[in-house]
């Protein structure tokens, strides 16, 4: 296969994943979840023809594994050189491993002209085996839901895509300390879940589509917070035998306990975490709840707060 391109770059976002909707399949699709594309952290990598493999930069081990699988699959050579300028953290809930994978997927089909779209990327690299968040903020950015997994499913739909308005700001509480459940962990832990009452994934359904999607629709942001806090308390205790609470992080739960006592909305878990995630109105806003809460825990030194906005367009990418 021949270069159609001297060099490939391409931007692959960060996401939050704010739950699912049916874990046992009850309503006969299995999962099915909600998510949002950030601005702030991202995977950025560069790749141009070389003698010899070469991979550097953050997460190039990870990089490594993908770059194998991609160009065995895709049976083109794989003499590269693979320039990571920034990844996004492992195992931290910000979709780490999909979008590496979609990144390297993405470069590759541009570099060698395969003509591939994402979703054949996604299931060359067994992406969205459970949630379709990952991709479909690679496809589209914004705020996604993807409608699980029925009996033909290849990779989870996206069935819903909004903006988020431009006023809205994420504040992310990370720790520094830990990581959320990932690999043959997380693999475990769905099997060992109790089964989901098929009452609670209907209630949830309904919430989402009649209260959460239109609140994001009419930039109301009360009504909006109010779902994904009850979506996030009902999966967060289906999973708290598995990640010993409602938050994987008894600290990231202090902090969010915090937060919402100073009106912040949304609160929750990104996938296994442990970060946590919250939604307020205006820049100016999240910027004076971040300074306040490391004044407030700045006793806690393995946590951080940052604020985030919403990206409302998917991943880039540029070729030369």
């Amino acid at each position: 296969m021949i270069a159609q391109y001297s060099k490939v770059s391409v931007i692959a976002p960060a996401r939050l994943h704010m739950g699912f909707f049916d874990l046992s399949g009850s309503l006969d699709r299995h999962f099915g979840s909600i998510g949002v594309a950030l601005n702030e952290h991202a995977t950025r990598l560069s790749l141009t023809s070389a003698l010899q493999r070469n991979i550097m930069g953050p997460s190039a081990q990870r990089a490594d594994k993908c770059l194998t699988l991609m160009c065995q699959a895709l049976n083109v050579s794989d003499k590269l050189n693979v320039i990571i300028e920034s990844a996004i953290p492992e195992h931290v809930g910000l979709g780490s491993g999909t979008q590496m994978s979609l990144a390297i997927g993405s470069a590759l089909n541009a570099f060698y002209g395969l003509g591939l779209t994402v979703r054949d990327i996604a299931a060359l690299m067994d992406r969205g085996l459970r949630s379709g968040i990952g991709i479909g903020v690679f496809e589209q950015g914004g705020l996604v839901v993807d409608g699980g997994r029925g009996e033909k499913t290849i990779t989870p739909p996206v069935i819903v895509h909004l903006d988020i308005p431009e006023n809205w700001r994420f504040i992310l509480v990370l720790d520094q300390r830990g990581q959320g459940l990932h690999g043959q962990q997380e693999i475990e832990a769905f099997k060992a879940l109790p089964l989901f009452p098929k009452q609670e994934a209907e209630r949830l359904c309904y919430l989402l589509l009649m209260q959460g999607l239109p609140a994001v629709a009419e930039n109301d942001i009360a009504n909006f917070g109010s779902v994904i806090t009850q979506l996030q308390r009902s999966v967060g205790e289906h999973f708290a035998s598995a990640q010993g609470g409602i938050f994987t992080s008894p600290e990231v739960a202090m902090a969010m306990a915090w937060l919402a006592e100073q009106g912040a909305v949304a609160i929750g878990q990104t996938s296994w975490g442990p970060t946590g995630f919250c939604v307020v109105d205006g820049v100016d806003l999240a910027e004076t709840i971040v300074q306040e809460a490391t004044k407030k825990f700045a006793h806690v030194d393995t946590l951080s707060f940052i604020t985030a906005s919403a990206r409302n367009s998917g991943g880039d990418v540029f070729v030369s």
